[in-house]
């Protein structure tokens, strides 16, 4: 048995330290969290000083067993998970679940897993710190109290079950909701901007182009007389100015800022971002990836020097040291960096490109400015009073440009772009042609994934470690969606002097398309105006970035952390119960105008499968009439003339094989209708534009996939892909593919296999049944539950605190069940009587309003 234990967090990282520190230690990994607060409830005793209630997770459990196990047989185990406070608190929940005291059990950090880090972090270790636990413990706290008391409010003023808020979430969708209003209520405005391209010689004595710019009008009108002005005009340098400039290089990554260059360079959303720099950090590529800090060691101080000096001279090198400008930066204690300076390749294909990006990044910062040469000339118009002036710069010594350039891609880059020729005062020079073009302004843009992080971090919410998730979870939730927005065609006036005549002539250009940019959906908007209207405290900026900084005094030990929990709960819980109880319904709903058919109000709305156009009221005697918005349109958005074209459908075509073709609109998309089949048109496609033909394109379509691929028991099975990804059908049953089958290719032999594999399964479903009350007990995931009607009901624990076996089950009576259910939810048989009696209800409703129909009929008559 090994002499020592070391605990990390993955098993990459193992394998990495175990070869460091060779046969004096065995290294294992927890696999990150090994417990979390308990699910079953909030997981937290509120009446006690917000204890926290954990439990080892279910799938650590093995986990746990196999460390006690070691830990028993070594002589010491030592704490090695990440430096932050996620890092701290694994360390910690490791000794409160392996019975270690954390006064004396040894905790070790670095910041890069390299032989010597490694050897300095086990000559000094430390205990565990009690302060970063508690901050991290304080955060863990907070939000699953704002979620767990917020999310129910959703769920009964939304009609949304599987609603939440979050403490930075439901922030992060403010601002994005906040930007997408902000674009919606932008009017652009339109002026011309003037463009002179001259001619003169270089300095090789050949003619060249270069452009001058000159003042900007309100209106084409304006911009006419201008240029009539110019006709004959003569053109001269009157003053130039050359002066020295330099650009100097950015500061090491940051967690944010990687985020931020990895997506604008490479593309990257920022979870792959942070997947692959975790995969670099494991493998000792580069230092920990989770930093506010834009420090270098001494150490990389000087192996940075000696790579630059190595590769491209003594007068490439400037040594620098950043200063970290986030005062409550508290992660780690360095930059992101690489381990090896010298080293600019990896030999992996998928990290090579993030590593590349940090070791330019990093090595650049090391390196000389580049010194520039600006020139601004000043060029008179005989005929007119204004001046036009050309700019230029010389690139004199590239410095570090000649490794990096921040936010383009280095190929991209022209190094003569802007360059001036010599250019002389008293020099006339001869005009090519002058334009002054219609330029439009243009909105704030909407944000990407990393812009969304520079700009949680500028106002000081979350931390490196809580920008990917939150990103992830937004989306997640259906609050926020990723996707590209197709341009339009605008027209653009352009006016041109050239040979002194000025024609006009119009253009047009497509404006508006975006590529990869975050989106609110309804849901999330209607959710934000809601948290907005009835959370204040919690959505705003300046409060939510306060906490952060009160955690970070909880790391420093200046606060404690269920006082300053209870400060926050006590106020935010009396919010909770005060909305429940008064708040109206949110609908987000939008009067449109009125139906010029029916005379009926028009209005958009979040209905209970997403957003709607309603015509009519449930008040009329007249049912109302209902469309799905597509998936462009927004309640917010969409107009008068773009909800009542929703309602063309569905629209009858031409019979096909004796079934009548139909177009039309459902819960779940547009819809292709033959006969008695239901046919989803393809997304993206605009069901007004379908025609007969393309009606029967999709009718063979659906005809082919649901041929037959194969036989069960005599029986035909066909395949499709649906919302959960491909599956078969037989009979009645659908199955999922999974993906260690070729679902392109599946066999016979793979075919029998799903099948008799999902049939043993639906057999074993049930431990009892009674079908009249809509009451089952049935196998689940996760162990037996009740299935109530709808309701899905989790059985707790037996009196011996063990969890509940089918065996336990199966013999119990339907009393006793009743029991079980009353217990979970005490409501639940409330519920559904209550459903029974409005349905009841509603029945003599719509009978007396068909009575009362033909005598208000009359009356209009007469």
């Amino acid at each position: 048995m090994a002499k020592n234990l070391l605990i990390v967090e993955s098993p990459a990282k193992a394998k990495t330290i175990e070869k460091i520190l060779g046969k004096d230690f065995e290294v294992k990994s927890s696999f990150g969290h090994i417990r979390d607060l308990e699910k079953e409830g909030m997981g937290i005793n509120v009446d006690q000083g917000f204890e926290p209630i954990y439990k080892v997770s279910d799938d650590k459990k093995k986990v746990v067993a196999e460390l006690r196990a070691k830990a028993k047989g070594a002589n010491e185990v030592w704490l090695a998970t990440d430096e932050d406070r996620e890092g701290e608190s694994i360390s910690w929940h490791l000794c409160e679940v392996l019975g270690l005291d954390p006064a004396n059990t040894k905790r070790i950090v670095f910041h890069e897993i390299t032989k010597p880090a490694i050897q300095k972090a086990v000559a000094s270790p430390r205990l565990v710190d009690m302060n970063l636990v508690n901050a991290q413990q304080a955060r863990r706290v907070l939000d699953r109290l704002v979620g767990f008391e917020i999310s129910p409010v959703l769920w009964r003023k939304l009609s949304g079950r599987g609603l939440s808020a979050g403490r930075v979430q439901s922030v992060a969708v403010k601002l994005i909701t906040e930007r997408e209003r902000e674009i919606n209520a932008f009017k652009s405005e339109s002026s011309y901007k003037t463009e002179a391209i001259f001619e003169a010689k270089d300095i090789n004595n050949r003619i060249v182009n270069f452009k001058a710019e000159g003042k900007r009008f309100e209106t084409s009108t304006t911009a006419r007389v201008f240029l009539d002005k110019c006709i004959n005009a003569t053109f001269k340098v009157e003053d130039v100015q050359v002066r020295p400039g330099k650009r100097s290089p950015a500061a090491p990554f940051t967690t944010s800022t990687l985020q931020q260059e990895a997506s604008r360079k490479l593309g990257y959303a920022v979870s792959r971002t942070m997947r692959l720099a975790q995969q670099l950090y494991e493998n000792g590529h580069i230092t920990y990836m989770r930093t506010d800090s834009v420090n270098l060691s001494e150490t990389a101080l000087e192996n940075a020097e000696t790579a630059i000096k190595s590769q491209y001279g003594a007068q490439y090198h400037h040594r620098r040291q950043f200063q970290t400008k986030n005062a409550s930066a508290q992660e780690a204690h360095e930059a992101i960096r690489p381990t090896e300076m010298g080293m600019s390749s990896i030999g992996d294909a998928e990290g090579q490109k993030l590593y590349e990006l940090i070791w330019k990044r990093t090595l650049a910062s090391q390196m000389s400015d580049a010194q520039l040469e600006k020139t601004t000339a000043k060029i008179g118009i005989s005929t007119h009073e204004d001046k036009l002036t050309a700019t230029g710069e010389v690139l004199k010594f590239d410095g570090f440009l000649k490794l990096y350039i921040e936010g383009k891609d280095d190929e991209d880059e022209d190094e003569n772009a802007g360059m001036l020729p010599p250019l002389t005062i008293g020099q006339t020079l001869p005009l090519v042609e002058m334009l002054t073009t219609e330029r439009y302004t243009r909105p704030a843009p909407r944000y990407t994934e990393a812009s969304l992080v520079k700009k949680l971090e500028e106002l000081g919410i979350g931390r490196p470690s809580t920008y990917a998730p939150t990103i992830s979870t937004v989306q997640q939730r259906g609050y926020v969606e990723k996707r590209d927005k197709d341009g339009v065609e605008r027209k653009y006036g352009i006016l041109t002097l050239k040979n002194n005549e000025v024609t006009e002539q119009t253009s047009t250009e497509i404006t508006g398309a975006e590529k990869n940019k975050l989106f609110p959906t309804d849901l999330g908007m209607v959710v934000t105006d809601f948290l907005n209207e009835h959370f204040t405290q919690v959505m705003d900026y300046g409060f939510t970035a306060n906490i952060e900084n009160e955690f970070d005094e909880i790391a420093a030990g200046k606060k404690v952390w269920n006082t300053m929990i209870g400060n926050f709960y006590n106020p935010f819980h009396k919010t909770v119960e005060d909305t429940m109880e008064n708040a109206e319904r949110a609908k987000g709903e939008h009067i449109l105008g009125t139906d010029p058919e029916s005379g009926k109000p028009v209005s958009a709305r979040l209905g209970r499968f997403g957003p709607m156009v309603q015509i009519g009221s449930v008040e009329d005697e007249e049912k109302p009439k209902f469309a799905t918005l597509k998936r462009n349109q927004s309640i917010e958005t969409i107009t008068l003339e773009e909800a009542l074209d929703l309602f063309k459908l569905p629209f009858t075509l031409e019979d096909y094989e004796g079934k009548e073709v139909s177009v039309g609109a459902g819960r779940f998309g547009p819809y292709v209708k033959w006969g008695e089949a239901f046919i989803s048109i393809p997304r993206g496609e605009d069901p007004l534009t379908i025609d007969i033909d393309r009606a029967i394109a999709i009718i063979k379509e659906k005809q082919e996939a649901d041929a037959p691929i194969g036989y069960y028991e005599g029986k035909p099975v066909s395949k499709g892909k649906g919302r959960f990804g491909p599956f078969i059908k037989w009979e009645d049953l659908f199955i999922n593919i999974p993906r260690a089958y070729d679902f392109d290719n599946l066999k016979q032999s793979d075919i029998d296999e799903l099948v008799s594999k999902k049939l043993d399964k639906e057999a074993n479903r049930f431990i009892q049944q009674w079908p009249e009350e809509k009451i089952a007990i049935e196998n689940g995931r996760w162990g037996p539950f009740i299935r109530f009607g709808k309701l899905m009901l989790k059985l707790g624990r037996k009196e011996d605190g063990e969890k509940y076996t089918a065996e336990d089950l199966t013999n119990v009576s339907l009393e006793e069940v009743k029991k079980m259910i009353v217990a979970i939810d005490p409501t639940a048989f409330e519920k559904k009587t209550k459903k029974a009696a409005t349905k009841k209800a509603a029945a003599p409703k719509k009978a007396a309003a068909k009575k009362a129909a033909p005598k208000k009929a009359a009356a209009k008559k007469k």
